[in-house]
């Protein structure tokens, strides 16, 4: 029988924000969370996010984005948002989840160079691993 702690992360497109913040849970604390990661409606995983995350030594490559859906009859100890569209249209179905919402930046949004790109994809990593730190790991 798992022990673990059983964490959805959920945001619009299952991109970026989630798929970061699953990779960053699970390489920090996966000895004591079960992480996955949905959107409300899946896409594709942003290479940025690949290449941001690689950037801390966490292999986010081999992800794909899922849908919601996919989760709906599992049991979740939190499930987090990771923007307000996602918190609007979170299903109720995660009965005794607790939840969890912060609304960060899209860094899929952001115009500009490569680089500048990379620069939001650092920012809106860096902080989600912050966020995680506190609100689910207790402050380690």
């Amino acid at each position: 029988m798992n022990d673990k702690t059983r964490v959805l992360i959920l945001c619009t497109g299952n991109s970026a924000r989630s798929q970061m913040a699953e990779g960053l849970l699970r390489h920090d604390a996966g000895e004591r969370f079960e992480v996955v990661s949905a959107g409300m409606k899946a896409s594709f995983v942003r290479p940025e996010a690949i290449a941001v995350m690689r950037e801390l030594g966490i292999d986010i490559s081999r992800h794909r984005s899922k849908n919601v859906d996919e989760f709906q009859e599992q049991p979740f100890d939190y499930v987090i948002t990771v923007c307000d569209n996602a918190r609007e249209t979170c299903p109720v179905f995660f009965g005794g989840a607790q939840k969890l919402h912060h609304d960060f930046e899209d860094p899929a949004a952001t115009p500009g160079s490569e680089e500048e790109r990379l620069a939001v994809f650092r920012r809106v990593r860096d902080q989600l691993r912050l966020y995680l730190q506190t609100s689910v790991m207790g402050g380690q």
